[in-house]
């Protein structure tokens, strides 16, 4: 193929560092040379980081140019420029017009009807010239290639869709007929790129790519131009992305990384373990061949033999070239088609990476012999290589097939890798070439070479490897490119040349040369075959015993490479074959050896091992010599251990086991799930609407494991949300809870019909649906691997995924999970916004939640095992992987997983026996497993309660979990250790079973009294002495009690290495502890356990670094690694394992028989002084009387193996302290404060402690889970930095689902609508709490929902009720529904105020109170500050409702129906002029469009003329007849502006009145609603200002109105002239209903009920002369109204809030617009003076909402000079004239009413409490406190007034008198001497003057210092005071 690269690649660092390292290897005497990959790869990237910095160059046009280029050829020489036929004379030669000048431009023409013959397709045509347009031709089919990129002719033949000429025959003539004016040769696969297909509206459009690709021959990838072929990029996608739609995929390393062996039922498995029988496909890769091919991209082929096609001329490659890769030319090949057909076992297509694992028809391999697989392979070589196609081409293998494994993995890798993400567009087309084949090879055998030969190779590793050294390579080419000016001649070599395939083997060799033969390196000169043969032969004669990795490279043909790589190290290769296997193959694989026999071999192999015979022959021997010991010497239960000398203390004090409690983070982890919820709600989506719901209910969903379901009960039934809820009452049954939690196991469907059905009837309560460990099963319902007769498959899919729950408005879906990384790909339903992380329980070291506990997870775990920590808390048992290493090497054709079972179960027995006496068989068991069973047995001795702890013995294979558990059973019953402690065996199908004896305890010590109980929950094990066989291939959810003290999962599957899988086996053992213990005392102490020789022992390599003390342990962290306290006990054992393998140097010292009499602190004394200073006696020694004495052993034997190390053994590790060495003190009150120990594999404990640059452990960069796969391998390295949220978005961009995946095929083109809005996704560290918050969560949201359905009304008594007359007289009876008008005029008014809102104004007297009592006496002092009485009331279905209510029926209503476009409005001016202001006042209108019809507009300019009115006859029942007037100010969210439901949806008028900077706001919160805009001049104004306006506006209305409809033939006073002012916080109002049908007509009932406004407005509407009412209002509501309030149903009083305002009566009553408070007040005074007759109807009550915010509370008074919020005092509103006091920025009025509200005793000293002789008001009403009362006269002729003849005034208040108050009738009344007078004027002139017009210096005396101002400045138009003395 020829070196293209020719030299011009430019230095990259690596090229330099390996020729320096070949350079130095040469020069050296050394034969071993620097290794250049760990320099590179392995060391820390400061140098990459560096290199980033280098300026990046975009050139994503030059891409395109690449792609579409000429494919290079072998020559090097210049390319030769294509010569274009001139086009004919006068022809078109525009781009995108044919020659005949017709447009053919896609965009142009997509709508025209295009005529295409039968046969003929529509494609789009690239031009070069238009890069962003496609041509339209049309196309015979049968010349384009079908959906699989095949069968396509050669050759071409298409018509013109612009001028329909037809018959082009040849694609070169027809590319000139379209102007498409190419450089090079015109060729139909490079310019016909789309088909073209109409959409639903029948336009032409884009379509799916012609799959060009398959047709291809192979294109040549240039060796060494590290080029991307345009072929493997497939248009329009991402790298991600595949070809076809709806073709599955698989992860091209989804194979060792998820274990996933697909079975033949997948439409798409994957071959990965698959056979290859006699150089073909095995059958099960056959029947899916013909699927694949349609989205994979061209094999790597051989090169072809002579019989070939000639070759084309050929094209150079120079720099500036952007196409460097050279390609077969398409001419049909016989051997070719023959080869396509019967394809062997050769290479795998090139997938992109997410295509397809799975065998393709590719073009296949150079003529040869197949090779044979030697027979008997396995046997001779006990193991079966692994053998990785590479490269290239992979000859035809037959024989014995079954002996070797075949698989593609590593070829998708590198496909993959030369696959370049379109994420890396950015460094510019030019640069982007992927690395060469060369150097993926020479960096594989890098890798292989530095890893340990008990490591496994990772395809991640290798992917980020490549990735990094793309990267260094590229941004070295950038930096060079942008220096060096292009070379002229591409021929001059560069400075150092690249690899090249013929130095390929040479460096290979070399780089292999240092590994002492672990990999192998052979080079052959024609085909892999031969290297193949070659590897087989040596395999046989025994030559490859130290290599592990053979590397077969055939480099020389057409210098193209072959490889491929076979592992045939038997531990690499063993776990590489068995990660392979499904979980279900897995254990059919395992169920399969157990039910054959084939592991008697190893029980054979066991029994030889100890040298006195069988184990079981000496446990029976032992059994019979103790069977008569053990009624007199073994304590009859564990709880009296009648050995430890306890006094006094017969109970133990430290069992807890704890209920459900709440902790502080999970009540805020609560807490954001509700505001999640809130936000949905709140979202303008109408996803959600809370307001309509009235209670929660909920279903939680499990795994179906019995444990995890009886535990979620126990949580559910203990947490209360039940009763919370109000879903049970209080005689809750277990029955009543299990409806609701559901196992999702077969049954689930019957429970899941009950709550959909539920929901749909009932639709005003929410229902939450959890999906608790929602990361369990996700497995497609349509994908479904497995046979669809399991239904229990893909059932999380078809129920939680139906229609149903998608769609029903009321439910909201909760994903709950420690693992929720397979729920964040790119295909997710659960919006990123929808996730709520655990929150970090500590920030900078401080503590955010303030726990009790300290939380140990999987990081605290890793922390553990670093330098500087007393001891790890993850540990793996070297001692024990060296026997399994060895057992495998020598029972081949057994599972690993049964081989490790057997071991261990065998190393647990002979602990079990050595702790009982037989001290030999410490021999047979490691100190890992010695020290987990002596303190097991040990525990129970030293609690007085018999309290242990529990040692969890994870095996996944449930098969062979009971294998264990029955022998250990077998082992426990001839040791009569069956009260000591108890072996569980725990099975996710079936409960759990506990022995009779352990039973009695727990209830003894969980003071259970129920005959029946057992324990349902692992938590309930809480202290008992346990071993738990923890089975099930996934843990699912089960929690572990706190006396979990040692977690072995020395058994599980180390070869399925994904994230999820590794973090759900060590988060059982994640755990609380005590926080008050720190985390270095808590690993100290840790130890109750190992032996003095424990960690002494270690591997020769390593006892350097140990003897020097734990000192330099802690300096040097990697010698540490090695370390015997890391890995637990090093182990003395290899490979040649045998009898005597477990030297009895190693054994820990036993307790002597002589010992055992003795008190247990002599025996540790005497045993330590042993262990310390005797090294000879640390031999085992047995006492002749050790026989009889066995049982007084096995009873008072204690840890003492794991007494203190002497000092000098100390120094060797850190001391392990015993718990034998404190007063015997309960077991599990230290375990509980101590995180559990963990026994992992060592392979997994590598990869789980090791980390990269950034401090991240490796298996967080693992595949995330087995049904995902990675959406490119050139994907950025996580950090340890990421946040839970950084890591979501890293999943949800880099990850895809896998077609078994259930969020496969929830896909909709990226746009969003793919998330569902109702799903929520909580994620927290397993074991943290997420039960209890999601509990929580549902007490809270229920709470909520009430609190949203209740409302706080002011619920207070009406004051000043003793002073009402007691006349006794009833004007109306009890019942009557409306007023008479005769007996209401004769009614007297009631001046006093009684709404308690007033409770701080003043009194109004109306006649001489007969008592002088203050009244502000009865009222304490603090109940002036503390806040209005309220209550709590259910909102009513007639509510009015502020912003946040939405509901289906007032959608409309509300102007935010998501079919409609937000309602339009229209700005109207209205004008009118008022006399009184003296100017015109111009007011706006804004009419939604839906509102238009209550208006009248002018015909021609649509000018508002008025608002149309009813008349007064009009009777209807469907809308109301008054227009309604809100005025607010601050309250656009929660104003109650919503009457839809109040109004019963009758039709109805309704204006909110706004200040002008407020109409925004309110028009974006209320679009449909009129609104009307109050002049700029009023925006500082008081609610007055707003009455004010509203009634001047309607009477100027009724008057327009008048005028049009007396055109219309009706007369004026037939116009009805009412309208309804309402504060915007009336909520709900009520109705009395009375019955009077009691026996005396005086007596009768009254209730009270909500009723709607529409019934009270139509009610009071229809009263009989209703027009001569001039208001009419109703009570305030309160729960404390008495029955004689409303004896009397009408009254003549104030009314307040809620008022009818007949304008035309009140014409010349107007309110006063500069007021702020008490305008009602004041309006009805002069109201009633006028002699209008004022209405209360007592039958009708309006409860009015507390709001605290807006309304009066938006005034604040501040400085007008400073911006400093400062609270000013109320004295400080006036001051003195010209003063200098500080100016306040609030209208004068305010401070005017303020101050007298607070300070008017100065004004009005004899006033002060002085209720006979009140303050004489003239014409108007202002609040002087509470403690001065006033008497209101009007100065009006006519007018109604209050008898003052008896009266004697204290003070007169003179308020802005108009010119009715003159001298003559102020002299009518009388003044106590030294009263005081106040009379305040707008300005200083006017004072004075209204002095002299009211002849106030006859009666008053007059001080220049008596004159003041309101505190504003001049332009502020303050008031001015001036007060006087009565002479």
């Amino acid at each position: 193929m020829g070196n293209s690269y020719a030299g011009q690649l430019k230095t990259t660092r690596f090229e330099e560092v390996l020729h320096n390292s070949i350079e130095a290897s040469l020069r050296s005497n050394n034969l071993v040379p620097r290794p250049v990959f760990s320099q590179l790869y392995l060391e820390a990237e400061q140098h990459l980081s560096s290199l980033e910095a280098v300026t990046r160059v975009d050139n994503e046009e030059e891409e395109e140019e690449e792609e579409e280029e000429e494919e290079g050829s072998e020559s090097s020489s210049p390319p030769i420029a294509y010569q274009m036929k001139p086009p004919p004379e006068g022809c078109c030669t525009t781009d995108g017009f044919c020659q005949a000048g017709k447009d053919l431009r896609l965009v142009s023409i997509s709508n025209e009807q295009i005529e295409v013959p039968s046969g003929f397709l529509l494609v789009g045509a690239k031009s070069p010239n238009l890069p962003d347009h496609l041509l339209v031709c049309a196309v015979d089919k049968r010349f384009l290639p079908d959906d699989q990129g095949r069968n396509a002719l050669l050759g071409f033949s298409g018509n013109c869709v612009g001028c329909s000429k037809k018959g082009f025959c040849y694609f070169t003539e027809f590319s000139n007929h379209i102007n498409l004016k190419l450089t090079t040769q015109p060729k139909k696969q490079k310019h016909l790129k789309y088909y073209l297909v109409r959409n639903a509206q029948g336009t032409l459009t884009k379509g799916s790519a012609i799959c060009w690709k398959a047709a291809e021959f192979r294109s040549r990838q240039s060796s060494s131009s590290a080029r991307s072929n345009p072929l493997f990029q497939p248009p329009e996608n991402t790298v991600s992305s595949v070809a076809v739609a709806n073709e599955p995929v698989l992860a091209a390393h989804s194979v060792v990384q998820a274990g996933m062996h697909q079975m033949a039922s997948d439409p798409l498995p994957s071959t990965v373990c698959y056979p290859v029988y006699n150089g073909k496909d095995s059958p099960q890769q056959h029947s899916v061949k013909n699927n694949l091919s349609s989205m994979t991209r061209p094999s790597v082929l051989g090169t072809l033999t002579n019989s070939g096609p000639p070759k084309k001329r050929h094209k150079g490659w120079s720099p500036e070239s952007p196409s460097s890769n050279e390609a077969w030319p398409l001419q049909p090949n016989p051997q070719m088609i023959n080869r396509n057909k019967n394809e062997g076992g050769g290479g795998l297509s090139c997938l992109p990476h997410a295509a397809v694992v799975a065998p393709v028809s590719s073009p296949v391999v150079a003529s040869g012999e197949p090779v044979s697989v030697p027979e008997n392979l396995l046997k001779i070589y006990k193991a079966k290589p692994v053998i990785f196609k590479g490269h290239g081409n992979f000859p035809y293998l037959c024989g014995n097939l079954n002996d070797v494994i075949v698989s593609p993995l590593l070829y998708t890798c590198y496909k993959n890798s030369q696959s370049l993400s379109r994420a890396y567009e950015q460094y510019g087309a030019s640069t982007i070439q992927p690395i060469s084949e060369e150097m993926q090879l020479l960096l594989t055998v890098y890798y292989l070479v530095q890893l340990a030969s008990d490591q496994v190779p990772l395809i991640e590793d290798l992917e980020q490897i490549f990735m990094r050294s793309w990267r260094e390579l590229h941004l070295s080419e950038i930096r060079q490119y942008q220096q060096i000016i292009p070379q002229a001649f591409p021929q001059v070599p560069g400075p150092i040349a690249p690899v090249t395939s013929a130095q390929l083997p040479w460096l290979a060799g070399l780089a292999a040369s240092s590994c002492n033969d672990s990999v192998h390196i052979i080079e052959c000169s024609y085909s892999l075959a031969e290297g193949l043969s070659e590897m087989f032969k040596m395999l046989i004669e025994g030559k490859l015993v130290k290599t592990n990795y053979v590397v077969i490279i055939c480099a020389c043909r057409n210098r193209t490479i072959d490889s491929c790589i076979a592992v045939t190290g038997k531990y690499q290769a063993r776990i590489l074959s068995e990660s392979m296997l499904t979980p279900s193959e897995y254990q059919k694989e395992v169920s399969y050896e157990l039910v054959t026999g084939k592991v008697d071999a190893l029980g054979a192999f066991f029994s030889t091992l100890c040298p006195e015979g069988d184990v079981d022959v000496l446990l029976d021997k032992f059994y019979q010599e103790n069977r008569s010991h053990i009624s007199s010497s073994v304590p009859a239960s564990v709880n009296k251990p009648a050995t430890l000398d306890i006094t006094g203390t017969a109970v133990c004090t430290s069992y807890n086991l704890e209920r459900h409690q709440i902790r502080p983070f999970q009540l805020a982890v609560a807490q954001k799930l509700l505001s999640h919820v809130c936000s949905i709600a709140d979202s303008s989506t109408q996803n959600l609407d809370l307001g309509s719901f009235e209670k929660v209910d909920f279903l939680i969903c499990v795994p179906p494991s019995e444990v995890t379901y009886q535990q979620t009960l126990f949580h559910l039934w203990h947490s209360g949300v039940l009763l919370e809820l109000g879903l049970e009452k209080d005689h809750l049954t277990k029955q009543r809870v299990e409806q609701y939690v559901v196992k999702l196991d077969t049954e689930a469907q019957i429970k899941f019909k009950a709550f959909l059905q539920n929901s749909m009837q009932n639709p005003h309560t929410l229902f939450v649906l959890i999906h608790d460990h929602a990361h369990w099963d996700l497995v497609s319902a349509v994908h479904s691997l497995y046979p669809q007769s399991d239904p229990a498959v893909g059932l999380v899919d078809r129920l939680l995924n139906c229609r149903e729950v998608k769609e029903a408005p009321n439910i909201v879906t909760l994903h709950v999970t420690s693992f929720p990384y397979a729920l964040q790909t790119q295909h997710t339903r659960i919006s990123p916004y929808n996730e709520i992380h655990w929150p970090s329980l500590y920030n900078n070291g401080t503590d955010l939640y303030h726990e009790s506990k300290k939380y140990y997870g999987l990081p605290e775990f890793i922390e553990s095992t670093l330098s500087g920590h007393s001891l790890p808390l993850l540990r793996y048992d070297s001692s024990f992987e060296a026997m399994v290493m060895a057992l495998g090497k020598r029972f081949p054709r057994l599972h690993s997983a049964v081989i490790r079972t057997f071991v261990l179960v065998q190393h647990y027995s002979a602990a079990m026996m050595a702790v009982c006496g037989l001290s030999q068989m410490k021999n047979y068991t490691t100190v890992e497993t010695l020290e987990i069973t002596q303190n097991l047995i040990n525990s129970s001795r030293q609690c007085p309660s018999g309290h242990g702890l529990m040692v969890v013995l994870r095996i996944p294979c449930i098969p062979l979990a009971a294998v264990a558990y029955e022998r250990l059973n077998h082992v426990r019953e001839r040791l009569a250790l069956e009260d000591h402690f108890e072996i569980i065996l725990g099975n996710p199908n079936s409960g759990i079973t506990v022995g009779k004896h352990f039973v009695e305890q727990l209830k003894i010590w969980q003071k259970i009294e129920d005959a029946e109980w057992s324990p349902q929950t692992y938590l309930e094990l809480e202290g008992l002495p346990c071993i738990l066989i923890f089975s099930g291939m996934d843990p699912q959810g089960e929690s572990l009690p706190r006396s979990l003290r040692y977690c072995d999962l020395r058994l599980i599957n180390s070869s399925c290495l994904v994230r999820t899988a590794l973090e759900q086996e060590l988060g059982l053992a994640a755990y609380f502890v005590s926080s008050e213990i720190s985390t270095e005392k808590v690993v100290s102490n840790d130890i109750l356990e190992s032996d003095p020789e424990k960690l002494s022992s270690t591997d020769n390599e390593d006892e350097e670094t140990v003897t020097e003390g734990s000192t330099s342990e802690k300096r040097s962290p990697v010698k540490r690694e090695r370390s015997g306290s890391h890995d637990s006990a090093a182990s003395s054992v290899s490979s040649k394992t045998s009898s005597t393998a477990f030297c009895s140097e190693t054994s820990p010292p036993s307790v002597t028989a002589g010992d055992m009499g003795k008190p247990s602190h002599q025996i540790l004394s005497n045993t330590t002084e042993e262990t310390g200073n005797n090294p000879e006696k640390q031999r085992p020694k047995m006492d002749k009387d050790s026989r009889t004495n066995a049982k007084t052993a096995q009873a008072s034997i204690t840890s003492s193996s794991a007494s203190p190390f002497s000092s000098s053994s100390a120094s060797s590790a850190p001391t392990h302290s015993s718990f034998v060495l404190q007063a015997p003190q309960c077991s599990m009150t230290k375990v509980s404060q101590q995180p559990p120990i963990v026994y992992l594999p060592k392979l997994v404990y590598d990869i789980v402690t090791s980390a990269d640059s950034t401090g991240l452990p490796k298996s967080s960069s693992l595949l995330p889970y087995h049904s995902v796969m990675w959406a490119s391998s050139f994907r950025p390295l996580m950090s340890k930095m990421m946040t839970c949220t950084e890591q979501s978005l890293y999943y949800r961009q880099w990850t895809v689902p896998k077609p078994i995946h259930m969020d496969y095929n929830n896909r909709n083109e990226g746009r969003m609508d793919t998330f569902h809005p109702r799903r929520l996704l909580l994620s927290g560290p397993p074991q943290i709490g997420k039960t209890g918050a999601y509990l929580q969560f549902l007490s809270i949201l229920s709470r909520m929902l009430i609190r949203l359905t209740e409302v706080d009304v002011y619920d207070e008594e009406e004051i000043n009720t003793e002073l009402k007359e007691e006349s006794g007289q009833y004007y109306h009876q009890p019942g009557d529904k409306w007023p008479d008008l005769e007996t209401m005029k004769k009614m007297p008014f009631d001046y006093t105020i009684h709404d308690p809102k007033y409770e701080d104004a003043s009194l109004i007297c109306s006649r001489i109170l007969m008592k002088n009592e203050d009244r502000s006496a009865s009222r304490k002092q603090e109940d002036l500050y503390m806040r209005r009485q309220t209550t709590r009331m259910r909102l009513s279905k007639y509510a009015a409702y502020n912003t946040y209510h939405h509901c289906e029926q007032c959608h409309q209503y509300m102007g935010f129906n998501p079919r409609y476009q937000l309602y339009e409005s229209t700005l109207h001016a209205f004008a009118f002029s008022y006399s009184m202001l003296g100017e015109e006042i111009q007011l706006h209108f804004i009419i939604p469009k839906s509102k238009e019809h209550h208006f009248v507009f002018s015909h021609p300019g649509r000018q508002l003329e008025s608002m149309r009115l009813p008349l007064v006859t009009d009777k209807s029942q469907d809308y109301i007849k008054s227009p309604t007037f809100t005025p607010t100010t601050g309250r656009h969210e929660h104003g109650l502006f919503n009457l839809y439901h109040a109004m019963d949806g009758a039709s109805h008028l309704h204006v909110l009145v706004v200040k002008e900077y407020e109409m925004a706001i309110y028009k974006k919160y209320w679009p449909n609603h009129i609104m009307l805009v109050l002049p700029s001049i009023f925006n500082s104004a008081g609610v007055g200002a707003a009455h004010f306006l509203i009634k001047e506006l309607s009477y100027h209305n009724l008057e327009l109105e008048r005028n049009r409809q007396e055109e219309l033939g009706i007369k004026p006073q037939d116009i009805w002239p009412f309208i309804v002012i309402s504060d915007d916080s009336c909520v709900m109002w009520n109705a009395v209903e009375i019955d009077c049908s009691g026996e005396r007509k005086s007596e009768y009932t009254w209730t009270e009920r909500n009723i709607s406004l529409k019934q009270i407005l139509q009610h009071i509407e229809s009263t009989p002369n209703v027009t001569h009412y001039a208001l009419i209002g109703m009570r305030k509501w309160s729960s404390k109204t008495k029955s004689g309030e409303i004896k009397e149903p009408f009254s003549c009083c104030h009314i307040h809030d809620f008022i009818m305002l007949n304008v035309d009566l009140t014409q010349n009553v107007q309110y006063n617009q500069n007021r702020f408070t008490c305008d009602d007040v004041d309006f009805n005074l002069r109201a009633h003076s006028a002699g209008l007759l004022i209405c209360q109807f007592n039958q009708f009550s309006v409860m009015k909402k507390q709001i605290a915010v807006g309304g009066q509370r938006s005034f604040h008074i501040k400085s007008k000079v400073s911006d400093n919020p400062v609270s000013i005092a109320p004295a400080q509103y006036i001051c003195a004239p010209d003063s200098k006091h500080t100016f306040l920025a609030a209208p004068a009025q305010l401070l005017l009413e303020k101050y007298l509200q607070y300070h008017s005793h100065r004004f009005f000293p004899l006033s002060l409490k002085n209720y006979n002789h009140p303050v004489l008001s003239v014409d108007c009403y202002l609040n002087l406190g509470p403690q001065i009362a006033i008497c209101y006269v009007s100065s009006r002729p006519h007018s109604l007034n209050v008898s003052c003849s008896g009266m004697i005034f204290s003070g007169l208040l003179l308020y802005l008198c108009d010119s009715f108050v003159v001298a003559s009738f102020l002299k009518k009344f009388h003044f106590l001497k030294g009263a005081t007078l106040c009379v305040i004027c707008q300005d200083r002139n006017s004072l004075r003057q209204t002095v002299v017009r009211l002849e106030l210096e006859d009666e008053w005396q007059f001080r220049l210092r008596d004159e003041f101002q309101t505190a504003n400045a001049k332009e502020d138009k303050p008031l001015f005071f001036l007060t006087g003395r009565h002479i």
